[in-house]
């Protein structure tokens, strides 16, 4: 007997609800799955971002010591400097003009209007997909890179740092298809231990320095074995510290984790100045514990690692602090320390998709920028774990080769920034603090031109994803060019009164571009309209007038204004689009009213794909022809459509 043939189709069609069953859930639903912020004490959400920024101790001191040598030290204190007088000042600052966790890129969104602050926002995207992807696969890898080299991993785990990586990197998109929450418990449990027992490696590592002088006199004489010139070296640190400057990585997310922050009873939404004042604490309580075990932890494994064990292969290669833990705290506290860091790191990994899943909705829709799937967060975890299954095969799983891309996408985030509050104290402040804020400006822009020069593979990923996030997001937004647009349409008093007193008879609006705006314009138009369209003398119309503002917007609340000129009624709005405009407000009259408005137009002759690229670029063009694209796609009723007529 042959068995059942199972449909395809209706296998695709129950994989495809599955994808989407949370966004059809949140319709049906919306009260329980509206998202509440629950507040939280600035140190719990510090270590949320610290499961991000922390984790990097996992990698940046072998990193540091690979990249700069015996320098590695002089170089981290460099990177140290910025952090404290650099990046800390610019991300207060951040934290004070964006304190619902918009970060740097709505505060260049706010201050670049129309299309170029919509294609500056989606480049800059491009760099927070190459932050947040390299973030997850790298430390995927080095969590990999602990497993391997723990002396109780069984011995077929050699040589399959990919696979292990991959199957990681799988495990994390598991959990973000099964559903995620984020658990401020769980990171606060992770980094507190990861911290201590950092601690206590440091301390021994310390301790270990302290007894054995010749560590110092060994580093001593690599430190000035092709130079005892102090000024040169320092010149040859500078040059080098861009090299480590993955461990910057945690300012970005720490604003954005604002909306998390407790703040105090006398917060306005307009005016929160305790979740400021919170958010300051925390930025600079990451920045003062993350400098302090970022130098010290550069001191004791510069000192006491071969430089032979930081080399591809070696067993310091990516896990520096952890070799230092099981050589001087033996193979069960250097187990506990490796379950530990791959926890943390595997943790970072979760916070990292998170934030991607968080990036779409918070941009892209309001730009129409998005298909209509990349609305719920299965479909996008598909394809960001994919995204991280091909930059793991590129990279052979190598943390080293893949710190360049990690720092590029790092440093132009927080070169971004450094011009975001710069430009915005230029403008509203003082130009002697924007000229200050300008030098540190520069030098991240130094460090990320830097970094790009001796590290190209990550500007070559981050080109990738600009390039995908630029064409997707251009054909979403022709694709839904012709929907409604509108939120909600707001009426003053005397606009209202002209739709009801004109409910008695036939509702006929003219749409009108306004020159003059006097009696005589309306007079020669409504002359025009009546003739080509046969309306007659005693029916009552009402000229419409939408003036483009930001074609660049997608959605938004339209204001309708009413005005009289002599006899004449005129209703004026703003909107990014002419049509759609014109649109939801004749729809808007048909559901106030009861009535089936009727529009008038006049003809318009030219290029049609001049008028298609005029109307997506500036919101206007054949306004008539899309005017009953956008009804017709809005109200699926042949019946219910309001009349659109065209004349001349």
């Amino acid at each position: 007997m042959a068995r059942p043939v199972v449909s395809t189709k209706r296998f695709r069609n129950k994989f495809i609800d599955w994808l989407l069953e949370e966004d059809r859930k949140e319709k049906q639903e919306p009260s329980q799955h509206k998202e509440v912020h629950r507040k939280h004490p600035w140190w719990q959400v510090m270590c949320l971002t610290g499961v991000d920024y922390f984790s990097t101790l996992g990698y940046q001191p072998g990193i540091a010591a690979l990249a700069a040598g015996a320098l590695s030290p002089i170089a981290t204190f460099i990177l140290i400097l910025l952090t404290l007088f650099g990046a800390l000042p610019i991300y207060r600052r951040v934290a004070a003009k964006s304190p619902n966790g918009e970060g740097s890129i709505a505060m260049l969104e706010h201050l670049l209007s129309w299309w170029q602050g919509k294609l500056f926002v989606l480049c800059l995207l491009g760099f927070v997909a190459t932050d947040f992807i390299i973030t997850i696969t790298l430390s995927a890898a080095d969590a990999t890179a602990h497993i391997i080299e723990n002396p109780f991993a069984p011995s077929l785990f050699d040589n399959q740092q990919i696979s292990i990586t991959l199957i990681l990197v799988a495990l994390l998109g598991a959990v973000f298809l099964r559903g995620f929450k984020e658990a401020i418990g769980i990171a606060v449990l992770l980094v507190g231990a990861y911290l201590l027992l950092n601690l206590v490696v440091i301390g021994v590592g310390t301790y270990q320095v302290i007894t054995h002088p010749s560590a110092i006199t060994q580093w001593q004489t690599a430190l000035f074995a092709r130079n005892n010139n102090p000024l040169i070296l320092l010149g040859s640190s500078v040059l080098l510290f861009p090299k480590l400057a993955l461990g910057l990585s945690g300012f970005e997310t720490g604003v954005a984790v604002m909306p998390l922050v407790e703040g105090s009873s006398n917060d306005t939404p307009q005016q929160p100045k305790g979740r400021i004042y919170n958010t300051h604490k925390l930025l600079t309580a990451a920045a003062l514990i993350m400098s302090f075990f970022l130098i010290t932890s550069s001191l004791i494994t510069t000192l006491l690692i071969p430089s032979t064990e930081f080399q591809t292969g070696g067993k310091a290669n990516g896990r520096a602090l952890a070799y230092l833990a099981h050589l001087y705290l033996g193979d069960a506290f250097g187990t506990i320390y490796d379950l530990s860091t791959i926890s943390i790191l595997w943790f970072a990994g979760a916070s990292a998709m998170a934030g991607l899943l968080n990036i779409v909705p918070r941009y892209l829709p309001r730009y129409g920028m998005v298909p209509d799937w990349a609305r719920t967060s299965r479909p996008l975890v598909l394809v960001y774990t994919v995204i991280a299954f091909v930059v793991t095969i590129i990279f052979k799983a190598n943390v080293e080769a893949q710190g360049g891309a990690y720092a590029t996408g790092v440093l132009v985030l927080m070169s971004s920034g450094a011009f975001a509050v710069t430009l915005s104290a230029y403008r509203h402040t003082s130009k002697r603090g924007a000229f200050l804020l300008g030098i540190i400006t520069l030098v991240f822009i130094y460090t990320t031109v830097v970094n790009i020069i001796e590290r190209p593979e990550g500007i070559k990923i981050a080109t990738f994803f600009i390039g995908f996030i630029i064409i997707t997001s251009l054909i979403s937004r022709v694709w839904r060019s012709t929907e409604l647009r509108v939120e909600q349409i707001e009426m003053d008093d005397l606009a209202h009164r002209f739709i009801t007193e004109n409910s008695h008879h036939q509702i006929r609006i003219i749409a009108n571009r306004m020159n003059k705006g006097d009696a005589l314009e309306y007079f020669l138009k409504e002359q025009e309209v009546r003739a080509d369209n046969h309306i007659p003398s005693t029916d009552p119309v009402i000229f419409l007038e939408i003036k483009v503002s930001d074609a660049s917007e997608f959605t938004e609340v339209i204001q309708v204004k009413g005005v009289e000129v002599e006899t004449y009624r005129i209703l004026r709005a703003r909107s990014a689009a002419v049509p759609n405009a014109i649109a939801a407000l004749l729809l808007h009259i048909r559901d106030e009213t009861g009535k089936i408005p009727h529009a008038y137009f006049g003809w318009v002759e030219g290029n049609p794909i001049q008028y298609l690229l005029r109307f997506i670029l500036f919101g206007e063009g054949d306004i008539a022809v899309v005017t009953r694209e956008v009804v017709r796609r809005a109200e699926k009723n042949p019946e219910r459509r309001p009349g659109i007529h065209v004349g001349g």
